[in-house]
């Protein structure tokens, strides 16, 4: 009689079985789990037998002890010799073909697997890369059952580099005045304007870096994407060299980094006030107001505008930067739009909108919207009425004031894209909806066309609403994917930070993303940020 016990368990708690050979047949006894132990699973005991190449058993035999679970040994097979079943190998390759894993089954009172039989189990899957023969000989002398153990690895392809465009002047120079040592703000030396000279050498391109092609586990090359040249970015007044590998100013005077674009402006001055005497300017270049601006005249620039006196309720847009070295009494008509940024010693009662920065001593009862940071500096450092919505980060050294004014400050999101998203979502709606019109008007002609009735009217009235539906699907596949973009930039990006260097008073509404709290305490020399669902008051220098 040949008798062999075979047990498996995975937990002390979990149920088992035990398979042994004996001249009477081949016996399954099954152990019912312990407390919240796992009871034995039929599969596992057929894939035992299964493996134990054992014939002819009964599979009903086996579900019935399995369902008992007495500890009573049954039979399931008739008298037979338990075969030496030796270890095998199962070799994965990952969808990739970057690895292949090497999966043990351990052997039925066989032989484990020499080293020679893995490789030769890794070769028959045409593995011929980066295979791991370290891995593979510890395997074999140690080895680990039912196990993926990493046998070979590719080499993951490495792309290029991008060829980047150099600048020879300072294309990200910081519009700030300079802070003097009592506090206030010297708005005279701002050293904002760059001058060059016809022929100055602006920006030059440097050459992209080829990419390293890599190879899987089966020797296949995975080719690496080189870097892509750089484009120069010629602005106005500008001209490319003869090898188109730098660009050179074509005029004098003052270099622009403005959307993506090197251009060099001429200024145009103003000598006195803007007035009736000047009427209204648009420039392509930049504007130097030496005067004051007077309320209902505008200055349009395509650079950057500066002005030395009082702006009164005026619009002024700049493509660039504006520079008011005094202020702006808005008197609630002011308008200050800027594609840089926007500095000023005092702001009232008016519209800002600034797609870089906006610096200030003191911005009182106006609108504000910020593309980046926020900052309210010298003596005052004042934020107090109106609405003001930012980008990045508010610092200020008063928000509000001791009165309770109410003064709605929101930061964490690009005001500008926060409205396209709205504008894209209203536009998608009514788009959807004339869509959904077509559609009930081309359902209607088409009942009528069966009838037969289908007047050349009607007719020309289908095809328009066939147009007309195809126009909207398609255009409604192009604003959902804005839409979907500026959703994923928005939900980022909702995060900011308020710090305030003095008081921050009760009146004052913060929002953070699309968390709000309502300021009920005088806060002081703290930083307003977001955790999660809330708004919470930290150290200034969090």
């Amino acid at each position: 009689m040949h008798n062999n016990l075979n047990r498996s368990s995975k937990d002390v708690n979990d149920g088992f079985f035990e398979i042994a050979f004996s001249e009477d047949g081949v016996f399954l006894t099954v152990y019912p789990p312990v407390a919240k132990g796992k009871r034995v699973d039929t599969s596992e005991i057929l894939e035992k037998l299964n493996n134990k190449r054992v014939k002819n058993f009964k599979r009903e035999a086996v579900e019935l002890a399995v369902i008992k679970a007495d500890k009573m040994p049954v039979i399931v097979a008739g008298p037979q010799e338990e075969e030496k079943v030796d270890a095998r190998a199962s070799i994965v390759i990952t969808p990739d073909k970057l690895k292949a894993f090497l999966t043990i089954i351990p052997p039925e009172n066989g032989a484990d697997l020499t080293a020679d039989q893995i490789l030769s189990a890794i070769s028959d899957c045409r593995i011929v890369y980066g295979i791991n023969k370290a891995a593979v000989e510890d395997t074999a002398r140690f080895p680990v059952y039912n196990q993926m153990i990493c046998v070979a690895e590719g080499t993951m392809p490495v792309n290029g580099q991008n060829g980047r465009v150099e600048f020879h002047f300072d294309s990200n120079k910081q519009r700030r005045p300079t802070i003097l040592e009592d506090g206030r703000v010297d708005y005279r030396e701002l050293n904002l304007i760059e001058s060059i000279q016809k022929g100055a050498l602006l920006c030059s391109l440097s050459a992209p870096l080829k990419g390293t092609n890599g190879r899987n586990v089966l020797g296949a090359e995975i080719a690496a994407l080189d870097g892509k040249p750089a484009v120069l970015p010629r602005g106005r007044n500008v001209e490319a060299s003869a090898d188109g590998q730098s660009l050179i100013a074509a005029i004098d005077g003052q270099v622009n980094y403005i959307d993506g674009k090197v251009s060099v402006f001429s200024n145009y001055e103003v000598h006195a006030d803007v007035d009736n005497s000047t009427g209204n300017i648009a420039f392509i270049g930049n504007v130097i107001v030496r005067g004051n601006v007077l309320s209902g005249f505008s200055v349009e620039a395509g650079g950057s505008v500066e002005v030395w006196g009082v702006v009164e309720g005026a619009v002024i847009k700049a493509g660039g930067d504006i520079v008011l070295r005094r202020g702006m009494q808005g008197i609630g008509k002011g308008v200050l739009k800027s594609g840089g940024s926007i500095i000023a010693r005092y702001i009232e009662h008016s519209t800002l909108e600034a797609q870089n920065n906006i610096t200030s001593e003191a911005i009182m009862h106006s609108n504000v919207k910020c593309g980046n940071k926020l900052e309210l500096t010298g003596r005052k450092g004042l934020l107090v009425g109106g609405i003001c919505k930012v980008g990045k980060e508010i610092s200020a050294k008063v928000v509000g004031s001791h009165m309770a004014t109410v003064t709605d400050i929101e930061v964490g999101m690009d005001p500008t894209l926060r409205e396209r998203y709205k504008a894209l979502k209203e536009e998608i709606n009514t788009m959807e909806a004339d869509m959904k019109k077509a559609d009930q008007a081309i359902s209607i002609l088409k009942k009528i066309e069966a009838a037969g009735m289908l007047t050349p009217d009607k007719q020309e009235m289908m095809a328009k609403s066939v147009r007309t539906k195809i126009f909207f699907g398609s255009r409604v596949s192009e604003l959902r994917e804005e839409f979907t973009q500026i959703e994923a930039k928005l939900q980022q990006d909702a995060y900011g930070k308020i710090k305030i260097y003095n008081f921050i008073y009760p009146g004052s509404k913060v929002t953070i993303g699309s968390c709000v709290m309502y300021v009920k305490e005088n806060l002081q020399y703290c930083t307003l940020y977001r955790d999660g669902a809330d708004i919470r008051v930290g150290p200034i220098d969090k």
